[in-house]
């Protein structure tokens, strides 16, 4: 597996960290100032922090966050925003490596459902 390059952490909780999770052992898919992100960037990246996520069990709180994380990343792809979407993916990644969610014996996350 490919060396992921790093990102600094967002100043805001609302803002995914810049710059991309991408290899940099793979041609033509390392970071660099002169290279603008594509859609194919997008996809590897949220392909290697989904499978990240799956390594977490199904009902962990941070594969839960890391998911939601994906589907952003995602939107973003499908509005031409590949940038935000390599960012989206590497809070995602960081979300599984890091473990940054949680919950203490007997808690639970409620969950709203979309008539909520």
């Amino acid at each position: 597996m490919a060396a992921l390059v790093p990102a600094p952490t967002s100043v805001s909780d609302h803002e995914p960290p810049m710059p991309s999770m991408v290899a940099q052992d793979q041609p033509g898919l390392a970071d660099s100032s002169d290279d603008e992100p594509t859609y194919e960037m997008c996809v590897i990246a949220a392909e290697r922090a989904k499978a990240l996520a799956v390594t977490l069990p199904h009902d962990d709180i941070s594969r839960y966050f890391a998911e939601r994380n994906l589907q952003q990343a995602m939107t973003e792809a499908g509005n031409g925003e590949f940038d935000d979407c390599l960012g989206w993916a590497q809070q995602a990644a960081l979300e599984v490596v890091e473990h940054r969610h949680q919950l203490q014996p007997g808690e639970k996350l409620d969950i709203l459902g979309p008539d909520q």
